[in-house]
């Protein structure tokens, strides 16, 4: 009787350039660790490329094999395992290109936000980068891209110009308007599950200075402070990004002295106007809160500007706001870490006709909590729209709910079109 089939066996990926790691061996375990702490995938063999030529080996073996396949630059949207197949690491692959007259970059599959903020802040421009810096421009990209000029720029899925795709089939090609429009159209928030994006050609914008920081106010308003905050972004301009945050602070020494251990109402402000403008169209905001405790907001250049964001374990999404949300939040605050309301709306909400699958974009606000709550959800449900957004779905069997129906169709026939058999099938895919 033959064995079965083990990859260590006879599976080195001949020709791969890179670094190679299989189970046991030193390196496969901190390799294989995503930033997830509820993934914890093995498996068979991770591969870390330095090259399109070594994704095409790794691609192609998991094929013949009929092994998972994934990809992973920095780990920050890894939501499934890829137990028994091959992880393609790309984090060596990071290169950034800035075309300053053109205003546009060009970047390799591991590359992080902050690889190309750094790159574009001396041209005075800057990319429609996400929460944190550390982020991979890829993974989020794909998903969409929700960043803190959204409001005044579009998400980062919309800046695209082009991509270079590595097919299921091995085959190596140019996604554009002009070259499989279609396929194109699909990565721009459609996600990950058509090919493997090589590199990424998209906007940049005229960005260097900001106002931006937070203002924290005790955690006893917080109730009139969402309740002005709900009728205040009616009349935010586009330039303006704004969030509250329902936030127990850490008690540690970095913390500053006026909210370290004490639990916070937190404005999260970015305004790519002058301060003083910010400071007049938050006044009504910041009066309605009260007195601060602390107020960290400056003028700053992009570049040194870090929002942070909050890891979600529960999210909603919502096109009205009623007085029921805003209690059912406060309550829950008193279990939750944090739990983050923002604002979204603006030039997100007004796709260009060639846009891709980005859903929901008439979406008000968003809610994500780091905590479950206990009921919170069931509370919360009658008054969301119901859909959610790729980059911040935490169960890839809601996948659909990223998206209209109709762009969901259409990612099918996409999907059918290039990736027929179902190769990629590892995350928040969309089946054929």
């Amino acid at each position: 009787m033959s064995q079965p089939y083990s990859i260590q066996d006879d599976l080195r990926l001949p020709g791969f350039t890179g670094t190679v790691h299989l189970p046991g061996e030193a390196g496969y375990d901190e390799a294989r660790r995503s930033l997830n702490p509820a993934v914890d995938s093995r498996p068979a063999l991770i591969a870390e490329a330095q090259s399109v030529a070594d994704l095409r080996i790794a691609l192609l073996a998991a094929r013949t094999h009929g092994l998972p396949f994934a990809v992973q630059s920095t780990g920050h949207g890894t939501h499934a395992p890829c137990d028994g197949g091959i992880l393609v690491k790309t984090s060596s692959m990071a290169s950034v290109l800035v075309d300053p007259a053109r205003r546009i970059a060009h970047v390799g599959p591991g590359a992080r936000w902050a690889d190309v903020i750094a790159a574009a802040a001396p041209f005075g421009l800057a990319p429609l980068s996400g929460s944190a810096p550390s982020v991979g421009v890829t993974g989020y990209t794909l998903g969409g891209g929700l960043g803190w000029l959204a409001r005044k720029h579009g998400f980062a899925a919309d800046s695209v110009l082009r991509a270079e795709v590595l097919l299921a089939d091995g085959r190596h090609v140019t996604a554009s308007p002009a070259s499989h429009p279609e396929l194109f159209w699909a990565l721009r928030g459609g996600g990950g599950g058509f090919g493997v994006v090589t590199s990424l050609e998209f906007r940049l914008h005229p960005v260097s200075e900001v106002f931006a920081g937070f203002v924290s106010f005790p955690i006893e308003v917080a109730e009139r402070t969402l309740e002005a905050y709900r009728t205040w972004i009616d009349d935010a301009p586009d330039e303006i990004s704004t969030a509250v945050v329902l936030k127990r602070m850490p008690g540690d020494e970095q913390t500053p002295a006026a909210v370290r251990g004490r639990h916070v109402v937190m404005l999260k402000v970015l305004h790519t106007g002058t301060a003083e403008e910010a400071r007049r169209l938050l006044a009504p905001l910041l009066a309605a809160a009260g007195p601060a405790l602390l107020d960290e907001t400056r003028t700053t250049t992009y570049a040194a500007t870090s929002m942070g964001g909050t890891p979600n374990r529960h999210m909603d999404m919502f096109d009205t706001v009623p007085g029921e949300v805003v209690s059912a939040l406060v309550r829950a605050a008193e279990q939750a870490q944090t739990i983050e309301i923002r604002h979204w709306g603006g030039a997100m909400g007004r796709p260009g006709p060639d846009a891709g699958p980005v859903s929901h974009r008439a979406t008000k606000l968003s809610v994500i909590v780091d905590t479950v709550v206990p009921g919170l959800a069931e509370e919360l449900r009658p008054y969301a729209n119901g859909g959610t957004f790729l980059n911040f779905l935490a169960d890839p069997a809601r996948t659909a709910a990223a998206f209209t129906e109709a762009d969901y169709r259409r990612l099918r026939e996409v999907k059918r079109a290039y990736d027929p058999e179902g190769f990629f099938r590892v995350g928040h895919v969309v089946p054929a």
